[in-house]
């Protein structure tokens, strides 16, 4: 009995892993077609960053696949070796939102509209919101500290949402160009800070964000 509770509450982590993985391929594509588009670089930049997630819930898809059948949470070395493309991936993104931040400040570039910016990051808000919720009840129930860093991880989504949403809100409502380049500016510090834990967990040390727990109502 408690054996089978136990392969339920994996099987239902592993359903959330493919749905991250699904959300953000599909949220990348949406937002960095829309970004280019609209020529908004905070948009564009979420974009390319849930890209990125994808690699890293790959990852945590594999570890749920190796816990549910060696019972085994040691990172082997298919997750060390996603975790280090995903460090440099975000640490790639970080350099280029910067340049282009810089570029677009000095030349006073102004996007043709964030509107899509604040559907975008409303969605993504409420999505990642579930996700943590669901995440630590089943890490909680396995007493899993991979799950649990998983879910509390998830929040670092949550706060490229907020900033796209306060970025894209700020511009619709005052024209302030600049905006939309702070914007990128603070993604570039979350992504920057999401590269050096995702080396740091290939290394086989403990990150920021798996040193606290999160207990969404």
């Amino acid at each position: 009995m408690i054996q089978d509770s136990r392969d339920k509450l994996l099987a239902r982590a592993n359903l959330l892993a493919l749905l991250t993985i699904g959300y953000n391929f599909i949220e990348g594509l949406v937002s960095m077609g829309l970004g280019s588009a609209d020529e908004t670089l905070a948009l564009f930049g979420f974009g390319v960053d849930s890209f990125i997630e994808v690699i890293s819930a790959v990852g945590v898809w594999h570890m749920l696949r190796r816990l549910r059948i060696h019972g085994d949470e040691r990172r082997d070395a298919f997750e060390q070796r996603s975790l280090r493309i995903t460090g440099g991936a975000f640490y790639a993104l970080t350099t280029g939102l910067v340049v282009m931040a810089a570029l677009n400040l000095a030349q006073q570039h102004k996007p043709e509209t964030t509107l899509w910016g604040v559907v975008v990051s409303l969605a993504s808000m409420s999505f990642m919101w579930l996700l943590i919720h669901h995440k630590t009840k089943i890490g909680n129930a396995l007493n899993s500290p991979a799950i649990l860093a998983d879910a509390v991880c998830s929040k670092a989504c949550l706060y490229l949402s907020v900033v796209l949403l306060v970025a894209s809100g700020g511009y619709e409502l005052t024209g302030i160009g600049s905006l939309d380049a702070i914007g990128a500016l603070l993604i570039s510090w979350l992504t920057w800070r999401e590269g050096r834990e995702a080396f740091a967990k290939a290394q086989g040390m403990e990150c920021g964000c798996s040193c606290r727990s999160t207990t969404p109502a």
